[in-house]
Formats: structure tokens, sequence, C-alpha cells
């Protein structure tokens, strides 16, 4: 039986809380409450845990309940087997790790045929004891084994090693030792394959680019490879451009085990072939076994390193600040097929398309210029969108000249457009135009995400808006639950309106799945606009329990209830309305913070018996109600000139905008045909153990240029003054 009292108080331990907190919270995750709901609306109960502290939370509980499940399933197994002896049972008991318990169990386990099982079966197991307590006359002894299947004193010898190989590669106390001296003293080393030249790799392409050039003769302590070095030698070894090996003071890890099985006092026989053993168990059984053990480690560590950046960088991309109140132009760039150009309403509502062809081969410019001048003007267009795919610094030239030729007052700015293709040939893009082609649903998801990114940016896989490093070599089961973990935190922060909201918008909801949104915007076309939260209640399949998980989250911009537009959960309405008595408000009061008093906190928690967080938060929303925390970072920025990289010096300073942050360094958008790298090195004048310490996608900073090479397309930027 799983003791949980034992994995709340491992999880408060490492997570500094009280056990009564984290024992209470772990209630509510077990109730069937969402993270957001709990983060959000049971703050009392949790002591104002973040969104991200209880998903750590709720993966040490999962991680835990595992592994003491794992234990019980374990000391099950070797009691209906009668070998469970109290000294076994406190070894596996006292276990700290899944590694060390299957090390315990392993001597138990189940094994496939072996060396050893076949010299079991040929009954040379006391043979193997003698060979191991070091007996002499174990000389003589070996010849009472010989018969039909074990022919000579050198065959009943070699079964009884093989026995002693096999004991010796289950020992836990070994593996823990020697393990202990891989992570030490061991590293990592890598070589190109010796027909590098003829190698592909996962495109079918040869490696001409020299991606992995710096890894052809590379080596690197286990205790220092930073944890993107290994997934990308793990790439290199999977394309088959790399052949990984991991090295260990071989002489070292000998000692170690012959120190356990060698001792003082045996015999020169014993000791000659025990060494032989020794050696024999080392490279068959223990290093192969460690070295698949320790690989799996390190890619793991990286896996969980990769999916931290990728999860900071995704909640940046969707936490971009909207930009509101603006009729866009979006422009898909192509080059053969030209440019898809798309115009949209303040709110998103598609109004015209068109196509364009500025760039070669037909570089028909004026045409295409007309074409942009009569759609802006027709529209009342305010601002252009330009997606960041083939043809988008061809475009972006044509833009900037025909804006800086005429007398129109619009700046455009660029467009991460990763994913825009995937929704713009699906299901759900197909259903939104299907009067549309592919490229002219990129324009207008382009043209909605310089809008309201987390809006449009919902309807796409998080996994293929391209932000991150080595998606494709990392769990994609852990990196889609991760990922959709941050829309649903992000989507929930924000808030959403309840009346134009999407499908895939709500899906991401609190407590609200697909069927769920799908039937709340079928209440919404047939039924009309929502009026009020409590309508929530008359949609099908919408219960008790999934209408207390979203209310809080769902928005009525025009609700006559002036609660129901606030982030104020319904189940806290009584409480806001003696709120307002006791600061003598109005409905009509609220939303203005000069007409809303300070107040005693403490005093009116005491007296309306409510926990103070759950006032504060009421109180936040009758000075700004669902206030959009997007609206206090920085625009997008806005242009209307464009550089080449052949107009770059070293030394210029620019202004750029960070598209992507990952291990070592940030790859910043300056403006030119290739982004430009700023190196971990040159982000800050102060050391920086991460990137994403000091910097984030999305961020306007200004860059210095260091170096530029045009044939290879690289150029490395500084960040420091």
């Amino acid at each position: 039986m799983v003791d949980e009292k034992k994995i709340y108080e491992k999880i408060a331990r490492e997570l500094d809380l009280g056990v009564d907190r984290i024992t209470k919270t772990v209630q509510l995750i077990d109730e069937g409450n969402t993270v957001p709901f709990i983060a959000r609306y049971r703050k009392e109960i949790t002591g104002g845990m973040t969104d991200e502290n209880l998903r750590d939370l709720h993966e040490k509980l999962i991680l835990y309940r595992n592994f003491e499940k794992r234990k019980a399933d374990i000391l099950r197994m070797l009691a209906e087997k009668e070998i469970l002896t109290p000294e076994l049972e406190k070894f596996i008991n006292s276990a700290k790790s899944i590694t060390e318990l299957e090390d315990i169990y392993r001597p138990y386990r189940p094994k496939k045929r072996t060396r050893a099982t076949i010299a079991l079966e040929k009954g040379l197991k006391p043979l193997a004891d003698m060979l191991l307590s070091g007996r002499k006359e174990i000389e003589v002894k070996a010849g009472d084994y010989l018969k039909d299947d074990v022919p000579t004193i050198e065959e009943a010898l070699k079964g009884a090693k093989d026995i002693v190989a096999e004991k010796i590669s289950d020992d836990h106390k070994a593996r823990y030792l020697l393990r202990n001296l891989i992570y030490s003293k061991g590293s990592i080393a890598a070589q190109s394959r010796k027909d590098e030249s003829e190698k592909k790799d996962s495109s079918g392409e040869k490696d001409t680019s020299g991606k992995y050039e710096m890894y052809a003769r590379f080596q690197e302590p286990l205790s220092k490879i930073q944890p993107h070095r290994i997934l990308a030698l793990n790439r290199g070894e999977k394309e088959d451009f790399l052949q990984i090996k991991i090295m260990v003071p071989e002489d070292e890890a000998v000692m170690i085990i012959r120190s356990r099985y060698i001792k003082e006092g045996f015999s020169s026989f014993s000791v000659k072939h025990l060494e032989e053993t020794v050696k024999d168990s080392w490279k068959r059984l223990l290093f192969p076994s460690l070295e698949r053990e320790v690989r799996g480690y390190l890619t793991e560590k990286g896996e969980e390193q990769a999916l931290k950046v990728f999860k900071e960088n995704l909640k940046n991309l969707l936490m971009a600040p909207p930009v509101q109140g603006k009729r866009l132009l979006g422009i898909d760039p192509g080059l053969r097929t030209g440019c898809k150009v798309a115009c949209v309403t303040e709110t998103g509502s598609l109004l015209e398309t068109a196509v364009i062809f500025p760039t070669p081969p037909r570089k028909e410019k004026e045409k295409s210029a007309r074409t942009l001048r009569e759609l802006i003007t027709r529209h009342n267009i305010n601002a252009i969108a330009i997606g960041n795919g083939t043809g988008c610094r061809e475009t972006e030239e044509f833009v900037s000249e025909m804006l800086s030729s005429d007398s129109l007052d619009i700046h455009y700015t660029i467009v991460n457009e990763a994913g825009a293709s995937i929704y713009s040939a699906s299901r759900l893009g197909q259903e939104e135009f299907p009067y549309l082609d592919v490229a002219e649903r990129s324009a207008v998801s382009i043209a909605r995400r310089l809008q309201d990114p987390l809006s449009e940016l919902v309807k796409i896989d998080p996994g293929s808006i391209g932000v991150g490093q080595y998606q494709h070599d990392v769990n994609q089961k852990k990196l889609k639950e991760t990922l959709n973990g941050v829309v649903e935190s992000c989507v929930n922060l924000v808030g959403v309106d309840l009346n134009t909201a999407s499908t895939s918008l709500l899906s991401y909801v609190a407590g609200i799945n697909k069927t769920v949104a799908t039937n709340m915007v079928k209440y919404r076309e047939e039924q009309g606009l929502f009026t009020s939260r409590s309508q929530l209640k008359s949609v099908p399949r919408l219960g008790t329990s999934v209408f207390k998980q979203c209310a809080g989250f769902l928005r009525i911009t025009d609700a006559k209830n002036y609660l129901d537009r606030s982030a104020v959960h319904p189940e806290s309405y009584k409480t806001a309305k003696k709120m307002m008595e006791e600061l003598g408000l109005s409905f009509e009061d609220l939303g203005n913070p000069s007409l809303v008093p300070d107040i005693n906190i403490k005093e009116l928690s005491a007296k309306l018996e409510v926990g103070i967080p759950t006032l504060e938060d009421i109180l936040r929303e009758f000075k700004r109600p669902g206030r959009d925390p997007r609206e206090d970072l920085p625009s997008p920025v806005f242009k209307k000139g464009v550089l080449d990289i052949k107009d770059l010096k070293e030394g210029m300073q620019l202004k750029g905008v960070v598209r992507n942050v990952v291990d070592f360094g940030a790859f910043i958008d300056i403006g030119v045909h290739q982004d430009g790298l700023a190196h971990i090195s040159e982000l800050s004048d102060s050391y920086v153990k991460h990137p994403l310490e000091v910097i984030k996608v999305g961020d306007v900073v200004e860059v210095k240029v260091i170096t530029i090479n045009q044939e290879k397309k690289r150029i490395s930027l500084t960040l420091k003054h």
C-alpha cells in the first residue's frame, strides 16, 4: 500500500512548504480541481502557490506515487516467491530513487536465458560459490562437476565464472559505486564516422552546413556537459554523422569491483580466476548496462532543459501584447506563387483577400504596390503584418519601398508565422474560411496573430509554433503535455471573452474540453450572445463541477451584472457585494480606481470571515475589471525601413526583437535576411548562467554587431554596453 504521508513529507521538503499545506493542496487536485482554478481561487489553502508551483507539485506527486507503487509491487512479488527477507525488505523500503530500487531488485528479476542461467541449469552454482569464497580446493573440486554437458574442468570453471560475473553485475552496491565513478570522472566523446562525407542528415542532405563540425573530435566531462550538447550529440548519432562513447577510467572501475570480491587470504588459483571474472563482468555486463543508463539519464536531463526553454519561450510568445483597435493587412510572403494578402477588421473579421507578385520571378512591383494602396485606402488599414517565412525579406523590401515612396502614415512589423500553414490546412481553418485557399488563410492568421497572438496561436499544436530547441528530439508525449499546460496557463491568466472566443480558445479554459467548448459556441449561435454567467448552466454537458472550474475565467464585457465582466468567481459574488457595502460603492463606481477607497484588508477579512487573498483579488477587480496582464508589456516594433546583410558593418548599433531563446544564446531579428545570434557570453556585462535569466522571446533590445559572415549568413551580436 502506498504511504501517502511519506510522499507529502518528501514534496514538502523539496518545495520548502508545510506538510499540512501540501496535504490540502493534493486533496484539491485529487478532487478533480484544475491547476488554474486552484491557483486563482484557492489561494488561502495553497498559500498563494502559482500555476507553475502547482504543476511542479502535481508532477512530483505522480512521480513519487509511481515510485511508492513500484516499491509495493516489488515487495509483493518477492513475498509471493517466498524470497523476501527482513533485511531485503529494509533495503527496498530505504531506497531513495527508482535507480536504487531497481538495482536492489535486479538479482530477483525474471531473466532471459544468459550464459549464467545456462551454467546454473548445469548445476554449477556450488562451484561458483566456492570460487567466490576463494577456497583453495576449488582446483580439485572442479572435477566433481564433470558430466555430458560439462565435459572438461575448463568448461566447469567457465560456467562458474559466468555465474559469478552475473552476480557481480547485479550487485547494487557495486553499481552505485561505479555509477558515481562514471559521473564524477567519466566523459562523453564523439567523433565523425569515417564515411561522414557520404552520410546524410534526416532530411536526406549532406552536412554541408557543418552543424556537427564542432563535435567531429569532441570530449567533455560528464560533470560539465551542457544539456543542449547532449541533444545535439544524440541527433548527430541518430543521423549517422557521429559515433558517441562514454569514456571511463577502466582501471579504477575494475579496482572498485575487485575490492568487493577479492579478499586477503584467497588462494592464488581463485584470485587468478576472479580477476578474469571481474574484468569480464565489467566489460561484458556492467559497463554496457551503465553506459545505456548514463546515456538515458543525460538525455532525460537534456530533454528537461529543452522543455523548460520551450515552456518559457512559448509563454512569452503567447503573452505578447495584442495590437488592439487597428485594422490590419496581413501578408503571407511567397516567391513563385506570389504573396497572399488579407485585410481584417479590428476584431479579426475578414474584409478582403488578394494576391500580389512583387518579388522574383514575376517582380510586378508597380501593379502590386497599386493593389496594396487600394486595399489600404478602401479598408482604412492602420498597419501591415508580414510573415517571416520564405520570401519575407524580399517582401519586406518591397513594402518598405512602397511606404517610403508614398505619403501613407503606415508602418509594418514582422510576425512569426510558424505553424500558420498547419492551421491553414487544418479542419478548423477549412471550417473558418471554406472559400479561401491555404495561403490566403495563412495571411488571415498572420494578421490576427498581431492583433491577438494568444487567441490565434491556440488554434495550432503548440509543438508547431517553433520556439525552443531540439523539439523533435525530446519525448513527444511529454512535450505535448508540457506545452498544453503552458497554453492553458496563459489562456486562464488572461481570461476569455465568452461571446467572441473560438472553440479552440474555449477548450483551454479550466474544466472545459472540446465537446463542451463546441456546445458553448453552438448555444451562442442558436440562443444569442451570453448576457450572464448563469446561462452557462444551460449549455449541454456543462454541469455544476465544470461551471465551478471555468466560470471565473469567462468574461462578458457588456454584462448587466458588473461582476460578470470581471475575474471575480460567482462563488464570491455575495462577498463582493458585502465589500461594496463596506466601501460605500455602487456598480457604477466600479472600474474607476479613484473611487475605490483604501481599506484595512485584515480587519475586513476578520469581519467577513473571508481569506485575505480572496478579498485582495476582488478589490483589484473593483479597480480594473478583467484586466489583461498583457497590457503592461511593450508593444511590437513597427518600422518603415529595411536593411540588407550587406548594409551591416561591425560595430553598428541596432534595435532588434528576440525571436528565440536557446541554452547557448538568443536569436534576434534586426531587420535583415538572417536573424543574428547573441551568444550567452554576449548577453550581459555580468555572468549569465542561462539566457532566460536576462532575455525572453518578444523583448525589444539594443544590440551591436560584432561579426558578419555573409557566406555562411551568420551575424554575431552583443548586448553588452
